[in-house]
């Protein structure tokens, strides 16, 4: 074989490792952007399952507060309807009482 040959051969070698290389190191960065990316992607998308609970919950407090206040008008309108029906028995109550104690 030649001198020209062998430094053909030698030459063809050295760029076949430069661009292994290269491709090795292009290989790196492509995943290093991919891990980046994804980490980004992660973050992005727990701050977007934060502000969504964040909704959730201040929806769910709105309901639980409109739930809470109806609670209380039907408890109140409960309370006054026995109040009513306290009050017409209280002239018998008293009339029972007067006669209890007028007869001790």
């Amino acid at each position: 074989m030649s001198l020209e040959a062998i430094q053909k051969v030698t030459e063809a070698e050295q760029a076949a490792r430069e661009r292994r290389a290269e491709a090795a190191e292009e290989a790196k960065r492509i995943v290093a952007d991919a891990e980046r990316a994804g980490r980004q992607l992660v973050q992005d998308r727990r701050a977007q399952a934060e502000q969504e609970a964040k909704a959730m919950l201040a929806e769910a407090e709105v309901q639980a507060e409109k739930k809470a206040e109806r609670t209380r008008a039907d408890n109140d309108a409960a309370c006054e309807a026995l109040k009513q029906d306290a009050r017409k028995h209280l002239d018998k109550a008293a009339a029972l009482i007067v006669g209890r104690v007028g007869n001790s």
